[in-house]
């Protein structure tokens, strides 16, 4: 392990030299990078207790200060309100980094963790999506609106069954001013999750949470989501219209009508309609007895699931293997070599995997 060791930096606004404490904390494997970032163990030196550290990078995200200090003044509201929301536990920074210590999830993202169970009903789909709402609702009451819910943000605090799901990256995420009218108008968030009026441009709330959860509830009952389409500009307009059904019907023939209801009432276009946090968790979808089938989804979710997952690294390979013959980086005879030919091949198999009705996807 290595001790984090640059002289921190006083806060934004503050006087005076900046303040020399002693590191508290030794850095071990890595957990996770991103663009600007990368998410290590680490071990408090007094007690001794394990945490995740992110290590962002100030030169690499020059420009977006703010969504770190945005996402700290959010974490600092709501830490250890909830057994379902990532603690904030520390953070500071120093001349070449900042760096926020939270609850260590070693539980794993959500979507991994179903797959690799030996069954799974849907009443433990209703058992994630309560426990989601219930952290969602305490979020809006103190005045926050997430706007990145999805499920690689669902991490779960250990890997035992009981483990406790927790809600992760707030980057994203706004206070609002609940003193007058407040509106966001940036669109931000995941495409496939984004509600209608983040598109829209006329202003959004808290019931975009709303939205996001009935996309994935969709996504835990079938393993696809309801707006998936071959280009962002399909999938906005499919989201614009709530243009989605419950298809296949063989996908769907052991999901509830109480499940689908709750996933209408989420996903409706008019956030004056949609249902809010708290009268969501009131649905008889998330009732403590709800049973739905019997049935195990499990073999549906993660066929789809993985078949969804091997499409979009296929689109996402051919992307970047076009953008470097654009940039004139590979050298054009490629074009017509069999490595080339395998590629133009695996495009065609990839975009005929997933046939995409109007309203929704369809196996071919």
């Amino acid at each position: 392990m290595s001790t984090v060791s640059e002289t921190p930096q006083p806060p934004p606004h503050s006087t005076g030299k900046p303040q020399i404490l002693p590191c508290r904390y030794k850095t071990g494997k890595t957990l996770g990078a991103g663009s600007y970032s990368v998410v290590k163990e680490c071990v408090h030196i007094d007690t001794g207790r394990y945490y995740a550290c992110k290590v962002i990078n100030k030169r690499l995200m020059a420009g977006r200060e703010h969504m770190v200090r945005n996402e700290i003044a959010v974490l600092k509201r709501v830490s250890m309100g909830h057994q379902n929301i990532l603690t904030l536990v520390d953070y500071f920074e120093t001349m070449n980094n900042l760096y926020l210590v939270t609850d260590l999830a070693l539980g794993g993202e959500l979507f991994d963790r179903i797959c690799r169970k030996g069954f799974y009903y849907e009443s433990d789909a209703s058992d994630i999506i309560r426990a989601t709402l219930s952290a969602v609702a305490y979020l809006h009451d103190h005045g926050i609106v997430h706007r990145d819910l999805k499920p690689e943000n669902l991490l779960f605090r250990t890997a035992e069954d009981n483990s406790d799901l927790l809600i992760a990256d707030f980057g994203l995420s706004r206070i609002m001013d609940e003193e007058q009218f407040h509106v966001l108008t940036t669109t931000c968030g995941t495409p496939g999750y984004m509600a209608p009026e983040i598109f829209k441009k006329t202003g959004h709330g808290k019931s975009v949470d709303v939205w996001a959860i009935g996309v994935i509830t969709y996504f835990l009952l079938c393993g696809y989501t309801p707006f998936d389409r071959d280009s962002h500009v399909d999938e906005m307009e499919a989201i614009l219209a709530a243009d989605y059904k419950f298809e296949p019907a063989d996908y769907w023939e052991n999901v509830s009508d109480t499940a689908r209801e709750f996933i209408r009432k989420c996903l409706t276009v008019d956030p004056k309609d949609r249902m809010t946090a708290h009268k969501a968790l009131e649905h008889p979808f998330l009732s403590e007895d709800h049973l739905g089938k019997s049935a195990d989804l499990l073999p549906v979710v993660r066929k789809n699931f993985n078949a969804r997952r091997t499409l979009h690294a296929a689109i996402d390979t051919i992307r970047a293997i076009n953008k470097l013959r654009e940039g004139g980086v590979m050298d054009g005879a490629l074009s017509i070599s069999p490595e080339n030919q395998k590629e133009r091949e695996i495009e065609k198999q990839s975009v005929g995997l997933w046939r995409k009705p109007a309203g929704g996807l369809m196996k071919n």
